[in-house]
């Protein structure tokens, strides 16, 4: 059964510059300052936890930092729920999955011990690849949302080749935009749907649009459920066009 929680703050990110979190992982004061302030923010807006976007170690030392911080902040949670009326926080954490990362640089066995569960943001490989199978079957899926421009209009399947982002986009459209452009451009033309990848797709001339419909969806969260996972995350709900995609993963 998928799990739903309350609104957990999200802290880090790509965003984020290396350095910044090296520097914080290195040094115990930042690290409580760090740790307090994520707890204080939670308190304030009475959310149920933190959510923590792990940057990938470039080190075995931020590796190990970052297993401390885990730990840290594992022991200030529950102590702040054990000097308090309130309920303890949920900690999860985000990481990026790539099939050309290694996770070993990651503190797994840290991550287990003191981590209520692990978001995998594996955005770049399709839900039923060999590459993204092992790591999904434990953990989660998200959404793909991308435009590209092709060689070969005839030939606009999955995996066609592409020159570059399609024209007028940097390569990035949500859910909600892709449906108007879909509407205005080309309303006529079917989106399609690849069991193979579980991906939807819609070509018009050079431009071809991968993303997840309805039918992507759909098999996502039966994946999730079929696998017993804890649950799955898109980025973002606020992307979805008059909540279809949310109707569609609730009804499941």
């Amino acid at each position: 059964m998928i799990q739903r929680v309350g609104i957990l703050p999200c802290v880090g990110g790509s965003g984020v510059s290396y350095s910044t979190f090296s520097s914080m992982v290195s040094d115990s004061s930042y690290r409580k300052s760090f740790i307090n302030s994520s707890i204080k923010v939670a308190r304030l807006y009475g959310l149920q936890g933190i959510d923590f976007y792990l940057s990938y170690p470039e080190t075995n030392s931020d590796g190990f930092n970052m297993g401390i911080l885990l730990q840290e902040w594992r022991a200030a949670i529950d102590s702040e729920a054990r000097n308090s009326n309130n309920s303890k926080l949920i900690l999860t954490a985000q990481i990026p999955y790539s099939p050309s990362v290694s996770s070993t640089s990651y503190p797994i066995q840290t991550m287990q011990k003191h981590l209520d569960w692990v978001h995998v943001v594996s955005e770049d490989s399709p839900l039923l690849s060999r590459q993204s199978l092992q790591a999904l079957m434990q953990l989660c899926m998200t959404q793909v949302i991308y435009a590209t421009g092709m060689l070969n209009p005839v030939n606009n399947g999955v995996g066609t080749p592409a020159t570059g982002p399609a024209i007028s986009t940097d390569g990035f459209l949500t859910y909600k935009q892709i449906k108007y452009y879909i509407k205005q451009y080309a309303p006529d033309v079917r989106v399609r749907y690849n069991s193979t990848y579980v991906v939807n797709y819609w070509t018009e001339g050079t431009t071809w649009i991968g993303f997840d419909d309805v039918e992507a969806i759909t098999a996502k969260v039966s994946y999730a459920k079929e696998k017993k996972l804890l649950g799955y995350f898109v980025w973002e709900v606020s992307f979805d066009d008059n909540w279809v995609l949310s109707r569609t993963a609730v009804k499941l």
